[in-house]
């Protein structure tokens, strides 16, 4: 029995979800709770206004959703916010403005570039365009503390040329554990994301080598998350989520309430 923690609605660009279908969806995966985290990425270059989110209009649709089934399914309210390290100021005030329950820090865009696109690999290597990839991680690890864990590490490896068939924690291993040990310093956790199976790369994202690589630096906040858009995609191979983490060394999984983490123990 699991929390489902990352998951979109029609409150996101990229989602048509109805909230009462991604519940019921949930239910039916006999959940023990889940946490809606849609989209704000400010500045969202080349599109600009897309993948912006009406917060009190979702505050107002989420809370309402959250008495109807008080008594019945634990829902939270949470967020995944784009970082981009010109939005320093910006993010943290809207952050401390409302009152989310859990933050998702992500890079969707690297250099205002969108790695969904192929224009973003042109004049680069597949190892160099993931590689900046992972450096702009660290360029706003340097500026951002609003967030409670980093979405999908490696999430550039669902978009390459060649998606995961190139790519490994040994290759990249020096700045993925530059990352870790940053995010452990700040006291910031990771996910484990399921979406890495829909997507066809037969592992999370990230990788079940950074998961453990993680937990060996000592990190021990994990979240678990489908990435879902669809109610179909809720709980998406969750089946698998518990086996990867204990072999990566993990004991519990944590779900945060009120930005608190609270930790759950794996069965």
């Amino acid at each position: 029995m699991l929390w489902d923690t990352h998951m979109h609605s029609h409150f996101s660009t990229d989602s048509q979800a109805d909230i009462h279908e991604m519940i019921q969806a949930s239910k039916e995966a006999r959940l023990d709770g889940i946490c809606f985290t849609d989209h704000l990425d400010l500045d969202y270059a080349p599109f600009s206004d897309d993948f912006l989110l009406d917060i009190p209009a979702y505050l107002n649709e989420m809370q309402a959703v959250q008495r109807e089934f008080s008594n019945e399914f634990p829902i939270c309210i949470g967020i995944e916010i784009g970082l981009q390290p010109h939005l320093e100021k910006t993010l943290p005030e809207i952050i401390k403005a409302n009152p989310f329950d859990f933050v998702i820090g992500s890079s969707h865009l690297v250099h205002r570039q969108d790695p969904y696109y192929p224009e973003y690999y042109i004049g680069k290597t597949e190892d160099e365009a993931y590689r900046e990839y992972f450096e702009s991680i660290l360029e706003n690890l340097a500026v951002f503390n609003c967030f409670d864990i980093y979405g999908h590490i490696d999430y550039i490896v669902r978009y390459g040329p060649n998606k995961n068939q190139l790519y490994t924690y040994e290759k990249f291993s020096d700045i993925l554990d530059e990352i870790l040990r940053t995010l452990i310093e700040k006291g910031k956790g990771i996910e484990i994301n399921t979406a890495g199976f829909k997507y066809g790369l037969g592992h999370p994202n990230p990788t079940e080598a950074v998961l453990k690589r993680y937990r060996e630096l000592g990190g021990e906040i994990i979240t678990i998350g489908a990435d879902a858009h669809k109610p179909q995609h809720v709980a998406y191979e969750f089946f698998r989520v518990p086996e990867i983490l204990k072999t990566a060394g993990f004991k519990y999984y944590t779900v945060f309430h009120q930005r608190k983490p609270v930790f759950h123990k794996l069965d």
